[in-house]
């Protein structure tokens, strides 16, 4: 064997043995074990979540000591069921959804305010003559899912008018909702301002859009709990948190970076001009005059307490919601205020 092979593999050895020898020194020191770490989402991995998706280029998540999951969903009710059922640690979803399995007796806890803007809509062809919630009587409507914020903020502007489900047709259309709308297949569809965004540049032509916040601004998304997680785990919760706030600063101060990297990583990603205006959108959903005084994830308990009590005149919910009750900002990260 040629001695200058013989010679380094006795070095490796006798280094080896020293690092082992060394006090308070070990090689599982020199790769930290990562906590897992699962979110449930409401969608696949798309564009507006690119901050999620980049983990393995930003390291974001590991730079907090997590391992990042994700559990993909159909709608913010999915994504509170894979959070109960235990495949996830937070639940990425809408109001109506937490509002409604609060109202059914889930103990849960809402965190973060991920997107403090209402960015749902309901949108029909021109040439359906629908301008307002009353013409929606007697129409085809598409959600992404009957258990997504689609059909929850539907609910709401259909109240607006007096009117319910009842008096429309539900129809499921998955979330890529505008190709039923522009065949026929629907009168109007309910959908986010992304979704309209992507619909405007599939052809989807002249459109009346009736946005919801106009009539009921409050919070998109919110991060939510297990109530046991909350109680016990909370410096968990927090390192989650700082760790998510990292990401969605980066995705606001470098949207072009954003938009390239969703090409690699989002299943709706492949037009890098139209992920920056995706990623443009939810950036301006994710901030607020209530983030502008206390950073990103900051909640409008107010609006939030006008929400529940709206959602409990339409019916969606049965019982009298305390949002003091279940919506805590003990865990939110210490930073800056975040501004448009």
């Amino acid at each position: 064997m040629n001695f200058f092979w013989v010679k380094k593999a006795a070095a490796a050895v006798i280094t080896c043995a020293a690092i082992w020898s060394v006090p308070g020194v070990s090689l599982a020191q020199s790769t930290p074990k990562l906590d897992k770490f699962v979110i449930a989402g409401w969608s696949k991995p798309i564009t507006e979540i690119t901050n999620l998706l980049v983990e393995e280029d930003k390291g974001f998540f590991k730079a907090h000591g997590l391992e990042l999951g994700y559990v993909p969903g159909a709608g913010g009710g999915d994504a509170l069921r894979n959070l109960l059922s235990g495949q996830a640690d937070v639940a990425f979803t809408d109001p109506g959804s937490f509002f409604t399995a609060l109202d059914k007796g889930e103990k849960l806890r809402a965190i973060y305010d991920i997107y403090p803007q209402n960015v749902f809509n309901v949108v029909s062809l021109k040439s359906q003559n629908i301008f307002k919630p009353a013409d929606l009587k007697g129409k085809r409507i598409g959600v992404y899912s009957l258990s997504s914020g689609t059909r929850q903020n539907l609910q709401v502007l259909l109240h607006q008018a007096g009117l319910t489900e009842a008096d429309v047709t539900v129809v499921v259309t998955g979330l890529l909702n505008f190709a039923p709308l522009m065949q026929g297949q629907v009168d109007a569809t309910a959908a986010t301002d992304t979704g309209l965004l992507v619909g405007r540049q599939k052809g989807l032509g002249g459109v009346n859009v009736m946005e919801i916040k106009n009539h009921l601004n409050i919070s998109s998304d919110f991060f939510v709990v297990r109530e046991e997680t909350y109680q016990k785990r909370p410096e968990l919760l927090k390192r989650f948190l700082l760790a998510y706030q990292d990401s969605a600063q980066w995705m606001m101060k470098s949207p072009q970076e954003a938009a390239k990297l969703a090409v690699k990583y989002a299943i709706d990603g492949q037009n890098e001009s139209m992920n920056q205006d995706i990623i443009k959108l939810r950036n301006e959903s994710s901030v607020s005059t209530t983030t502008q005084k206390h950073g990103l994830g900051a909640f409008d308990m107010v609006s939030l307490q006008k929400g529940a009590q709206a959602y409990k005149a339409f019916g969606v919910i049965q019982r009298d919601i305390k949002v003091t009750d279940v919506v805590s900002q003990d865990l939110l990260p210490k930073t800056t205020s975040a501004k448009r």
